[in-house]
């Protein structure tokens, strides 16, 4: 497609990425070794950021281990960031970063971008963040949703990406009369108790789901990502115990790609969904505004019932969440009374048309004026810096750079990209998969998975001591903000790190 707008020149080979990854948690651990980590520690956190070490110390007091965001337990110790400017961070110490996290992906055209920043000032000088009534850029952001956005006839805008996962599902069951939802097995949808189900690692089902009862999951299923004929099996299953409402997935792969699928495999996701009766479901959470204006969704082309918003939609700011999707889905969610049928006879005949079930859904702080200037004001700017290309070029440059470094130093990392949305897997955590057919492997596998999650911390910790922050030392998001020159700058930080990288597990090597 050679990018045209789209983040993505070139799709990746997801069938040999695959392979990769599948070799990858054969191999031994390569990991920064001991000497090198321990360096980082004593000379770098403990000397370089004591401020924030002292803060994260005071704070366990009061909140719980200490921070408020999974993105922020890094090892050894959080840090407390101050500032945020396009491609940069910098912590309470004063020390500055390369900002590969993107707070989690939504920051596209950079950190704090001076022109949302302006005119959310502007907002706050005038109307204020809140009001409980309706406010004029609730409509402009709406309408630039669906200008952008084929398959959103229809928008509503709530407080979260898991909110939106939630109500999507209450219009799917209204709207098709079904009961059961089949996600993709580790993609995250949220933290609600029927989507907290097969996260991270394909196969989970409810391990990682502490707090929720099982029977909460009685009409919740995952399927093996890239695996259609695992999709259709469990739709045919579920025609005798309800029907399926809604079949979910991130379009570019669970967890934001980690483990990456096919373009035949996302379009066979939706002739089966419409096939056995069922919503397509697409969360562009991380992937919407960001691998292309009509999200990733235009690229695959698809056209799903239903698309769950987050994060960009409100430009970095507070309440970043939203669902939009067909008119005759989304009537589910008319304010106020039970809403006619769109699709009902007119005149003489509307006594009798059909009256449509509206969905439970709601939120004090949904579409706040501050949240829908912010959001729409980056969705313009992303359409005129052609943001989602330039932060794709940047993305392609970042991995092409550590492909050549992994060569360099002879060492089984796979890094692969969708876009701005890159991998850099130094052990494979998340390429695991938990088989309930063969008990005796789950140990195994829980075994592995906490020894290897352990050695992503490390590397992260020697990434964020270089000047690299990341998302779990795995995931790194770029932005418009990036140039050519700070790239390579990056990939300079990168190679000191590899150069101490070593297996750490010696004695499995001389076995093989």
């Amino acid at each position: 497609m050679a990018y045209n707008g789209f983040a993505i020149d070139e799709y990746l080979d997801a069938v040999q990425v695959t392979k990769d990854l599948d070799e990858l948690i054969k191999k031994p651990i390569y990991s920064i070794n001991k000497e090198a980590l321990k360096h980082y520690e004593e000379d770098y956190f403990e000397k370089k950021c004591a401020k924030s070490k002292e803060m994260i110390t005071r704070a366990k007091e009061t909140i719980p281990g200490g921070v408020q965001h999974n993105l922020a337990f890094n090892y050894p110790f959080p840090l407390v960031i101050t500032k945020a400017e396009g491609a940069k961070l910098y912590d309470l110490d004063g020390n500055e970063y390369f900002d590969l996290l993107q707070a989690g992906g939504p920051t596209i055209l950079g950190s704090n971008d001076k022109v949302v920043r302006e005119k959310v000032i502007e907002l706050l000088n005038t109307c204020g963040p809140s009001t409980g009534l309706f406010h004029e850029y609730e409509l402009k952001l709406a309408e630039k949703i669906k200008e952008c956005v084929p398959s959103v006839e229809k928008f509503r805008m709530l407080g979260s990406g898991t909110e939106a996962c939630m109500c999507a599902l209450r219009i799917a069951r209204l709207k098709t009369g079904h009961k059961n939802v089949l996600k993709m097995g580790g993609a995250y949808h949220g933290w609600s108790d029927q989507m907290a189900y097969g996260m991270r690692v394909p196969g989970t089902k409810n391990i990682k789901s502490g707090g929720v009862p099982m029977f909460v999951f009685k009409h919740t299923d995952e399927f093996f990502p890239g695996d259609l004929k695992a999709l259709e099996r469990k739709l045919r299953r579920n025609r005798l115990r309800g029907g399926t409402a809604a079949v979910y997935i991130e379009p570019i792969g669970p967890e934001s790609g980690t483990r990456p699928v096919t373009k035949e495999f996302v379009q066979g996701c939706e002739r089966l969904a419409h096939k056995y009766g069922a919503l397509l479901v697409c969360d562009e959470v991380v992937s919407g505004f960001r691998i292309g204006l009509g999200g990733a969704q235009a690229y695959y082309g698809i056209n799903p019932d239903l698309t769950i918003f987050g994060k960009i939609i409100a430009g970095g700011y507070p309440g970043a969440g939203g669902v939009g999707g067909h008119a005759d889905c989304m009537a589910h969610l008319g304010a106020g009374l039970d809403v006619q049928d769109p699709n009902a006879a007119k005149g003489k005949k509307a006594k009798k048309a059909k009256k449509i079930k509206k969905a439970m859904c709601g939120g004090t702080m949904a579409a706040t004026p501050i949240s829908c200037v912010a959001g729409y004001y980056a969705i313009c700017e992303i359409q005129k810096r052609n943001a989602c290309e330039v932060a794709g070029r940047m993305g392609d440059r970042l991995t092409k750079g550590l492909q050549a470094l992994i060569k360099k130093y002879n060492l089984p990392f796979v890094a692969f990209n969708i876009g701005s949305v890159c991998h850099l897997d130094s052990v494979g955590t998340m390429h695991f998969s938990i088989n309930w057919k063969k008990l005796w492997t789950i140990p195994h596998v829980l075994k592995e998975t906490t020894k290897r999650q352990r050695e992503m911390e490390h590397m992260g910790a020697a990434y964020m001591a270089e000047g690299i922050v990341t998302l779990a030392g795995s995931r790194l998001y770029t932005s418009a903000a990036y140039t050519e020159e700070m790239i390579d700058e990056v990939l300079e930080r990168f190679e000191r790190v590899f150069k101490n990288c070593e297996c750490i597990e010696p004695e499995l090597l001389e076995k093989k």
